[in-house]
């Protein structure tokens, strides 16, 4: 969410059920035996000021196998003002703690799906990307204008009809689109003023927090792409690293609708 253009170690696990009881009910049940989440990409904060943070990747074989890492940690940053609770996987956010809204300049906390990854070359030229790919334009746009039917769409000016007042350019004239991934961020449904154009894409550096994206290297980038396969069903669960651990010492029983075993891996020790 960048560049708003205006035309005015150890194994272990966190609970869906433990989330469930901050969230509330999903906003779109999953249908009894939707496939399981056997890859996760794992970003934690220091705080929820701090756009400095780790990402690491864990995967399985199946919902009964341990998460075995895939990976050293990664550097990674989020928003310049940090995280604030956003709307993924579970509709509502908790009472307690920041509250994404658009243009704050913080990078949603939550579990997330990952969507279609994207970029500048065409689809050919990156073959060993996996997940459903689409090549950015001159003239790609994300909608950040909480007043259009496109608020938080990604869509060809060329070919759509303009009804928005401010977008952001998904061709850049730096580097930082050039390879990505689009996190579902307030998706299911949309939310007006709940914050548009979230992504994982390349940092500007690894000091320069995002306005409200996850960023890293591009080398990291290019591993992250090479490593998800759209069959697994990431996910992405970014939260600050106390939140993470509070959540995952709840424990509780898995959500009846999703037969996803255990979720979440312990992190690695700092």
């Amino acid at each position: 969410m960048k560049n708003r253009i205006s035309v005015m170690s150890m194994p272990g696990v966190i609970s869906l059920a433990a989330l469930l009881l901050l969230w509330g009910p999903p906003a779109t049940a999953a249908p009894e035996g939707a496939n399981p989440p056997l890859q996760v990409l794992v970003v934690t904060a220091p705080d929820w000021s701090d756009f400095h943070a780790d990402l690491e990747i864990y995967e399985r074989k199946d919902p009964k196998s341990p998460w075995i890492s895939a990976g050293e940690r990664i550097p990674a940053v989020v928003g310049r003002k940090g995280l604030a609770w956003g709307r993924g996987v579970f509709a509502g956010t908790p009472d307690e703690g920041p509250q994404k809204r658009e243009g704050d300049g913080k990078a949603p906390a939550g579990i997330f799906k990952l969507g279609f990854a994207f970029g500048y070359p065409p689809g050919e030229s990156v073959p060993w990307v996996r997940l459903p790919y689409r090549q950015m334009t001159k003239s790609s746009r994300c909608v950040d204008d909480s007043a259009s039917p496109f608020y938080n769409r990604l869509v060809d000016e060329g070919r759509t009809p303009k009804s928005w007042q401010s977008h952001e350019e998904m061709r850049r004239d730096d580097d930082q689109y050039s390879l990505g991934i689009v996190i579902e961020h307030n998706t299911e449904p949309v939310t007006p003023d709940g914050g548009s154009c979230i992504f994982l894409h390349i940092w500007a550096g690894p000091n320069q927090g995002t306005s409200g994206c996850t960023a890293v290297s591009a080398q990291a980038m290019e591993a992250i792409l090479r490593k998800l396969k759209p069959e697994a069903n990431p996910l992405l669960i970014q939260l600050p690293r106390k939140e993470y651990e509070r959540l995952r010492e709840q424990g509780a029983p898995i959500a009846h609708h999703m037969e996803t075993g255990e979720l979440f891996p312990v992190l690695k020790s700092p």
